[in-house]
């Protein structure tokens, strides 16, 4: 009977070794994600307030479906402070104003040795996806899905004899915005886990 308690025990402990490798795997496979939404909202930035200055300018902007190198090393980096590896990083256009990073990991360590066979070659993975999103008002003519909020102001377009135009207003979260100096990125975009 002793035998068999201790057993149990040692198999309880082998579940909870699991759990706890499932549940490193997935903070890094999270923490993997938002890492690479947060650096490629710092690079959409500039090329936001570029195409607000363009008419149509942001009718292409999110669908080139380019993966930022950077958003992929920040991953990687991201991936390894948590023990893990990170296998696989998907960039997705998801909407007028939306992209979308999905990180797969798998951890550096494995379950370890237990009363479980072959738990000692386990290793954890885990997906999470990270949404980037535009908190503006897209102007007339901004894509499918724009946002029904007021659209930016924009100042006359200037003669060839007149002075550059003032910079543009946008309108973010029901508030005016103005892009001089160049908004953080947090108020142009949310960047939140969503898988």
């Amino acid at each position: 009977m002793v035998a068999g308690l201790l057993f149990l025990a040692f198999a309880f402990f082998a579940v909870g070794q699991a759990s706890a490798t499932r549940n490193g795997a997935q903070g890094a496979a999270d923490s993997a994600a938002l890492a690479a939404a947060q650096r490629a909202r710092e690079e959409l930035v500039p090329r936001v307030l570029a195409a607000l200055m363009t008419p149509g300018g942001l009718d292409t902007l999110f669908d080139d479906g380019v993966v930022l190198g950077d958003a992929r090393a920040e991953a990687t980096n991201f991936a390894a402070k948590n023990h893990a590896d990170l296998l696989a990083l998907d960039g997705r256009l998801g909407g007028a104003g939306r992209f979308t990073f999905k990180a797969s990991v798998t951890t550096q360590y494995t379950v370890g040795n237990s009363v479980i066979p072959g738990t000692e070659q386990d290793h954890g993975t885990a997906t999470a996806t990270a949404l980037i999103e535009l908190r503006c008002a897209l102007p007339p003519g901004g894509g499918a899905g724009a946002s029904p909020t007021p659209a930016p102001t924009r100042t006359p377009v200037p003669t060839p004899t007149s002075t550059p135009p003032s910079p543009v207003t946008i309108t973010c979260d029901g508030k005016d915005l103005p892009t001089d100096p160049m908004p953080a990125p947090e108020e142009l975009f949310t960047v939140k886990l969503v898988d």
